[in-house]
């Protein structure tokens, strides 16, 4: 399979690129290697396979095209983007461009020159604004929102409440809109809170590594500074590994393989045989003879579902995998053997008091479910950053 990667240098898009070298695609990365540790992120990821890296910028219109006609790819994992609330905030103009027009620049190379393309879109559950209109019961430690219990759905009204809100929901509009008008075949994935290794935090994006950075420099200090907080740490995400996130976008990668496969007389199941991958299937040198290629019933089955383009699906850890950042704290008091010192400042605007992500649409559709708990997830961080530092 021949995948481009745009954002493919940073956090999500270095896991994505792994498990695409290890599985031997043809892999094309796209960055213009902004971000803090995307430059170590393409150096290590060097030493892992052979792949494409073109050096380009998403807000480019010319980048984009000349990357996406050239290259052809029959997927397309879409992070790149402007990630920061506060940088949104500073600069909204750089945050439209990056994320508004970037993806309009994307979206209109894949309509005229590989419109048969996957198109998978990293959105975000600022789509849907602040949620105050919900109601919310404060513990000692967090808050719970009484009206979604299990997290929130996908029928939720969206609510563009911030300049980042506002030029990521256009994305991702424009995302469900061109698979509607045009027939693109856009997948939008709404992300709660992501982390895990190749992520080098800031104080503004990658709150669960940034917290494990602090808490890691907390316990090597003699003189402890503490670190400030936005509001009185109870806000709530779910929390989502990036093991857990590469598995769901490859997932979906197969099952859009899978339905082309079933769209052709190529693949003849033998009940009982041994299952095949789908990129075994795909790889198989052709002899211009039909592939005996021998096929499970369930694997018969799979093909036989067709992935719903042009949707959208809230993405996260669930409830299970949730935390405030009070929960963190404890969480890395327990790891590091020393309590975290910090004080509170002023709420940020539009932080939302809760969220948590409801993963029923996507887990009843394919084959996944977050796997990887929390505490250990944040322990792995932990050991992580402490080898960077």
């Amino acid at each position: 399979m021949k995948l481009l990667i745009t954002g493919g240098c940073g956090f999500l898009g270095s896991n994505l690129a792994l498990e695409a070298i290890q599985r031997g695609d043809d892999l094309i990365l796209f960055d213009n290697l902004s971000r803090q540790g995307s430059v170590n992120n393409l150096e290590w990821l060097r030493t892992q396979g052979t792949f494409t890296f073109i050096h380009g910028d998403i807000r480019n219109a010319h980048d984009v095209t000349h990357v996406i006609q050239q290259q052809q790819p029959e997927a397309l994992f879409h992070l790149a983007g402007q990630v920061a609330m506060t940088t949104s905030l500073a600069n909204p103009r750089y945050d439209f461009e990056v994320n508004a027009m970037g993806s309009f620049h994307l979206l209109e190379a894949v309509r005229l020159y590989c419109p048969e393309a996957l198109v998978i879109y990293s959105s975000t559950n600022k789509v849907y604004g602040d949620l105050e209109q919900y109601h919310y019961h404060e513990t000692l430690t967090r808050y719970e929102c009484l009206d979604f219990p299990q997290g929130f759905n996908e029928k939720i009204p969206l609510g563009f409440s911030s300049p980042y809100g506002c030029s990521k929901g256009a994305a991702d509009q424009y995302m469900l809109d061109y698979a509607r008008i045009y027939g693109l075949r856009t997948v939008v994935f709404r992300h709660s809170s992501m982390y895990g290794g190749r992520q080098f935090p800031s104080f503004d994006q990658g709150w669960v590594s940034w917290f494990c950075l602090q808490a890691i420099e907390q316990t090597r200090q003699q003189l402890v500074k503490p670190f400030t907080i936005a509001g009185n740490g109870k806000q709530v995400r779910d929390l989502l590994h990036s093991d857990d996130i590469v598995r769901l976008y490859y997932s979906v990668v197969e099952s859009r393989l899978l339905s082309k496969l079933a769209d052709t007389d190529e693949v003849q199941g033998v009940d009982g045989a041994q299952e095949l991958s789908v990129y075994n299937i795909l790889d198989a040198p052709s002899t211009g003879a039909t592939p005996q290629c021998a096929v499970s019933v369930e694997f018969r089955k799979k093909a036989s579902t067709q992935f719903p383009f042009g949707q959208a699906f809230n993405i996260g850890g669930g409830v299970k995998e949730s935390l405030s950042l009070l929960e963190l704290f404890s969480l890395l008091a327990s790891i590091t053997g020393k309590e975290l010192v910090y004080e509170s400042g002023i709420p940020r605007i539009s932080d939302q008091k809760v969220f948590i992500a409801d993963n029923t649409k996507i887990e009843q559709l394919i084959d996944w479910r977050p796997q990887v708990e929390s505490a250990s997830g944040v322990r792995r961080m932990c050991d992580w950053l402490r080898v960077q530092k």
